[in-house]
């Protein structure tokens, strides 16, 4: 099951998921790039989301407005829809209209590899970056261990290249894979005083001591944070 957690307010970008991409509101684009891999059902907190996916013949789910998190929103969408505890949710991000069907058949074939060996399954993805954009604040870094499992994310510049021997540098890319019994446990943890530090909620998890497999992809896509990155969007796919 994909669900895109939608939440109309946004404060660098207000209403940005109704804005028009190519014809369609963006939440609206983000969910025809990714119904052919799975269900698929928008979680939101405003009625006039409701309506505008009823239009186009989309599943919606009205969540609570008081979620901190996508994270959260989704596990109460998945609730109200009663998913199965070894059911694998695909959280998409509403302002990524752009997403290849690639990077999330990559994120569902992971949590299907893991699933039945381990009791707690979450996972993401990332790509390889150049020192320009790694330095960019609103594009998440991630490192990872030998196993590919994620050791910290960061709006800053990680891993700091001190002697300048060409380090690599990976961006994370805001799509998760949990299975429902996850997601549950997930959004049971407390929220984490690095998570509120960097306003990254994956962290939550890794401050609870838990992993998250990373996969790499190869992605043009990028979320929608500002009215330039949707500039810049347009520019490139259109």
């Amino acid at each position: 099951m994909i669900i895109i957690p939608a939440r109309l307010a946004s404060t660098r970008f207000p209403n940005k998921i109704l804005t028009d991409v190519f014809g369609l509101p963006m939440v609206i684009k983000t969910v025809k790039a990714v119904e052919s891999i799975d269900d698929t059902a928008i979680a939101t907190d405003s009625e006039e989301v409701v309506k505008i996916a009823q239009k186009h013949g989309i599943k919606a789910i009205l969540t609570s407005v008081n979620h901190q998190s996508g994270t959260d929103r989704i596990n109460e969408a998945a609730q109200k829809l009663s998913l199965k505890n070894d059911e694998i949710v695909i959280n998409v991000q509403a302002d990524e209209p752009f997403i290849e069907t690639s990077v999330v058949l990559a994120l569902k074939k992971r949590v299907e590899s893991l699933k039945n060996q381990h009791e707690w399954v979450m996972a993401s993805c990332y790509k390889k970056i150049d020192k320009t954009d790694a330095l960019d604040p609103n594009l998440v870094k991630v490192v990872t261990d030998k196993n590919q499992n994620a050791l910290y994310f960061s709006r800053s510049l990680i891993p700091y290249d001190r002697e300048n021997k060409g380090a690599e540098y990976f961006g994370h890319l805001g799509l998760y894979g949990f299975t429902f019994r996850s997601l549950q446990a997930f959004c049971a943890f407390a929220p984490a005083p690095l998570e509120e530090i960097e306003k990254l909620e994956q962290l939550r998890a890794l401050y609870h001591g838990k992993t998250i497999s990373m996969v790499e992809v190869e992605s043009r896509s990028f979320g929608i944070d500002t009215k330039e990155d949707l500039a810049k969007a347009i520019k490139v796919f259109g």
